[in-house]
């Protein structure tokens, strides 16, 4: 059944509008229809848990304080014209109108709300994962033939989209810079030809912090839109807010928190996520990395704590970093004042978030880093060997050999990624206390064995 809104701005049931009945107050994907302006958004987007706080509440079918799941692929309609209606774009989901769960489920579509919310765009549209709500944006942006700046330290997985896959299926070139040196950026764009400046707040697995706002300005001098993968951050940075376009997530990570869903997200101006699901032209429609609504409905019910856990994530990594630093392990961690980027940072985040829930740690080879993962996690107990990101153990991986293996030994050292650098996902298990024991046990193992000296 369709929702009706009261005047508090929550949303129930009820029931379905007649093709002949006005459109609601809500635009279909839009979370807040007030306009972006240039000098800042409204005063609420400061801190993202007020924004989602202020976002519209979906209840459920009978009055649950849960919305309810639409797990139809399909929708029936009330009169036969309605159907020629909703294809020819007269009827939408801004008025109830569905057609297809590929094209939009309501489910789905409280989620992409949500996530707008969360990152202070005009819209947001929620994918099958990460790489689908890349991919698909790259494509709607870059046509055969174009040109995109990326930064040379990105997930292994984006860094093999742009290398290989768009230059060899789509003609779509990438020249890939350190962000950190702007002349270099400003010589990469190609007038005419550069579409997309791509870079993620927070590198992978390096964690150096783009300069989002400065970035961003070199960018729309020359016409070019920023795509920024703010799955490092979330909470932490609002990339919209500081310029950029376009803002990418891989849900799997802090935002699901589970380390049980795959999912992403795009979140951008309302034209653009409208644009990729057009029927002729759409990369998400024709593409299709359809969201499930019941994965839809679990990630909805953990974004309301986000902000707790985020903020737990981070503490206690930069109780970890510090506490590392004083062991003389080689420490790289946005909180720490020696990191080059943490008056960057700081200047940027959002407030009492934190500089992150992720560190490295660089034990210059691979097999000191091995040897320090088998200790944590075989004899102590402190997290798991595994890939992934946000979840509540820590979790840890050595990335040359994992994920960033898909960069060659040149990429990585250009990328500045150590054979021996452990990337450390922090959780919130168990007692800092407990945690920090384990820790000190397994390094001290390490130093017994004569393989790891100051």
């Amino acid at each position: 059944m369709a929702e009706t809104k009261n005047q508090q701005g929550f949303v129930f049931a009820g029931k379905k509008r007649s093709s002949t009945g006005q459109g609601g107050d809500d635009d279909f994907i839009v979370a807040n229809k007030k306009p972006m302006l240039s000098t800042g958004m409204p005063s609420m987007w400061d801190d993202p848990a007020a924004a989602l706080a202020s976002s519209r509440h979906e209840f459920g079918e009978h009055g649950g304080v849960n919305m309810s799941i639409e797990a139809s692929a399909t929708f029936t309609v009330m009169e036969p014209e309605t159907m020629r209606r909703m294809f020819t774009g007269e009827l939408g989901p801004d008025r109830d109108f569905f057609i297809y769960s590929r094209h939009f489920n309501p489910t789905v579509l409280n989620l992409g709300r949500q996530m707008a919310a969360l990152e202070g765009t005009e819209a947001a549209y929620c994918t099958a994962s990460g790489m689908s709500a890349i991919s698909s944006v790259l494509l709607q942006l870059c046509s055969s033939g174009g040109h995109m700046v990326a930064s040379r330290t990105l997930y292994g997985g984006t860094h093999a989209l742009l290398t290989h896959f768009l230059p060899r299926a789509c003609n779509i070139t990438t020249t890939f810079v350190d962000v950190s040196d702007h002349e270099m950026v400003k010589n990469a764009i190609v007038e005419g030809q550069t579409k997309v400046l791509y870079f993620e707040s927070m590198s992978n697995p390096t964690l150096t912090v783009a300069n989002i706002p400065e970035l961003s300005r070199i960018a729309h001098d020359r016409g070019v839109t920023v795509v920024v993968d703010n799955t490092f951050a979330p909470m932490v940075l609002s990339p919209a807010r500081l310029g950029a376009d376009v803002v990418l997530h891989s849900i799997s990570k802090f935002i699901s928190g589970g380390a049980d869903i795959i999912a992403g997200a795009v979140c951008g101006p309302a034209n653009l996520v409208n644009s990729m699901m057009d029927l002729q032209q759409g990369a998400l429609m024709l593409l299709g990395p359809t969201m499930n609504a019941k994965v839809a409905f679990e990630l909805s019910e953990r974004i309301p704590h986000l902000g707790l856990r985020m903020k737990e994530h981070c503490h206690r990594a930069m109780v970890y970093a510090t506490k590392m630093k004083k062991l003389g392990l080689k420490v790289i961690y946005p909180g720490l004042e020696e990191h080059p980027q943490h008056e960057l940072l700081k200047s940027m985040a959002n407030k009492d978030y934190g500089f992150g829930g992720l560190l490295c740690i660089d034990m210059e080879t691979e097999e000191r880093a091995n040897r320090l993962m088998n200790h944590l996690q075989n004899c102590t107990q402190f997290g798991f060997m595994a890939v992934s990101l946000g979840y509540y153990e820590t979790l840890m991986s050595c990335s040359g050999n994992s994920t960033s293996s898909e960069l060659n030994d040149e990429e990585q050292a250009l990328a500045g990624i150590s054979p021996g650098l452990v990337r450390m996902s922090v959780g919130f298990l168990g007692t800092l206390a407990q945690k920090w024991s384990q820790f000190e046990k397994a390094f001290s193992r390490l130093q017994d064995s004569g393989l790891y000296k100051k």
